[in-house]
């Protein structure tokens, strides 16, 4: 089974990007690597697409290498990897949607962001008199008797985004569900080409709201990597401080939210308050609630308020009194784990197969944060436990996000001992040739991807890789055999990106 380095050995063109490297490899080797991700040897990190090229991001289980392999498609093809590999499908389709890019072999031709409305032939831009009447989406079929479909969405009831869910069921116990997203695409990475940084970075921090930190982290860190720029320490300290701080209220709210959609919504009350502590500190601190727009290429764009730290503490201290005997209250309602326990399972292979990040991988055993492997300041000098269970439930998710609560209240901390003065901020350069920077952070859902290419200070080509790509899949995995009315805890448990999806 060939390794990464073998890999990136074969290439035409081997180059390094900080701290990673690339090679531009023939199909040959872009089998070998499609091959070698099937063998569960290595794992696929990203797969995306350019007008006449395809790029993978891939990570060696076995030394946690990471590196990037491009192909050449002069005639517009390139072997598939999901005929290999199924995790690489839907990055498949969406290639050919974006770029018209045929993936040879693949065990799924469908369109997946395109739903047959855009105005526009791709990749060329020709702009059509008229969007076409699109065909009707052929779901897969299933057959069997007293089978019958339950069509769900794309609209929703309350504020959550559009999808199609689309179930066979058999009485009340599921026997496939099939996704089918893309209502939100917004263009994000087609508005990023030829943008300035500064306009491309505010585009990152809104790919999926409330990842906001995360997002303009991992932009940033690719930036800085394609201009070899080092961040100041304070800078450092305050976006993962910040990054905690945004991990501590998206599981604050998943916590209370996976409760109340098995009917117990004491704890969701009780969630939220804490949740909107940290919200109110937030914006006490950096001057807005979510942060967005904070963490920038080169630093900050603000330091921390001069009362900023007091106000972190105090809502920090507030968790910590009150988060245990919710903890407590959640573990010992029986009813509660009634609903949770046993429910939704991912196995363990499955997690592996598709790289899942997070709470859904390392509750089904998959050991990985990108804050420890491949690890990132200022994470390298703080103290932090990865919590991993193997049950792969419901309640395996809840209790990862009740573990990592409580890490990111002890990484808050030492980040505020630790916070000296300095400046927050470096001017970024204007380099006169093509680079390019790639960065993997974690955030709350998982690990978020960011590949770029800067020509001079515009952005050449970005592509930005949500955690719920590997997530939305093992989701109609993890239903199956459970019954209709257990799937809003199953997907609440996941709570997978939309927008970060459909970009």
């Amino acid at each position: 089974m060939p390794t990464l380095i073998d890999l990136i050995r074969a290439g035409r063109k081997v180059e390094r990007h900080h701290p990673w490297p690339r090679a531009v490899v023939d199909s040959d080797a872009w089998r070998a690597a499609a091959g070698a991700l099937a063998d569960g040897g290595l794992s696929l990190l990203g797969l995306w697409g350019e007008p006449s090229c395809v790029h993978m991001a891939i990570v060696d289980e076995r030394t946690s290498d990471i590196g990037v392999v491009s192909l050449d498609c002069p005639d517009r093809r390139f072997p598939s990897v999901a005929a290999c590999h199924p995790p690489a499908l839907r990055l498949e389709r969406t290639i050919h949607d974006l770029f018209g890019l045929q993936a040879a072999g693949t065990p799924d031709p469908r369109p997946w962001l395109d739903h047959g409305r855009w105005p526009m032939r791709f990749p060329l831009g020709e702009r059509l008199d008229a969007a076409p009447d699109p065909a009707p989406y052929q779901f897969l079929p299933a057959e069997g008797d007293g089978l019958h479909q339950i069509p769900v969405g794309p609209v929703h009831a309350g504020i959550i985004e559009p999808g199609h869910f689309r179930f066979t069921a058999s009485g009340e116990t599921v026997v496939r569900l099939e996704q089918r997203l893309g209502y939100t695409h917004k263009g994000v990475e087609g508005l990023m080409t030829g943008s300035a940084v500064e306009q491309a970075a505010r585009l990152a921090g809104r790919v999926s709201g409330d990842s906001t930190v995360a997002y303009a982290l991992a932009f940033a860190q690719a930036v800085e990597a394609a201009q070899q720029i080092a961040v100041p320490p304070r800078a450092v300290l305050l976006r993962a401080l910040m990054a905690e701080f945004e991990r501590l209220a998206n599981h604050l709210g998943d916590i209370g939210a996976i409760c109340n959609d098995a009917s117990f919504a004491l704890m969701q009350a009780h969630c939220a308050v804490l949740r909107e502590a940290v919200l109110r500190a937030a914006d006490a601190a950096f001057g807005h609630r979510l942060m967005r727009d904070l963490v920038v290429p080169g630093g900050v764009a603000r330091d921390i308020a001069g009362d900023g730290p007091n106000a972190i503490r105090a809502a920090l201290d507030q968790i910590r009194r009150h988060f245990p005997a919710l903890i407590e209250l959640y573990d010992n309602t029986a009813s509660l784990q009634d609903r949770t326990v046993g429910t939704g399972i991912v196995t363990a292979a499955l997690a592996r197969q598709f790289a899942a990040g997070g709470y859904v991988g390392r509750a089904s055993g998959r050991d990985h944060d990108a804050r420890r492997k491949p690890g990132y300041l200022p994470y390298d000098g703080l103290r932090f436990e990865v919590p991993v269970l193997g049950d792969g439930d419901v309640n395996a998710r809840v209790w990862i996000r009740i573990r990592e609560v409580q890490q990111s209240l002890a990484l808050a901390y030492q980040i505020l001992v630790g916070l000296e003065a300095g400046p927050v901020r470096v001017s970024l350069r204007a380099a006169s040739e093509a680079a390019e920077g790639i960065a993997l952070v974690e955030g709350f859902r998982g690990d978020i991807l960011v590949w770029l290419r800067l020509n001079g200070d515009r952005i050449d080509r970005c592509h930005l890789r949500d955690p719920s790509w590997f997530q939305w899949p093992l989701l109609e995995a993890a239903i199956e055999g459970n019954i209709v009315a257990d799937f809003p805890l199953c997907n609440k448990s996941f709570n997978c990106s939309y927008s970060g999806q459909d970009l």
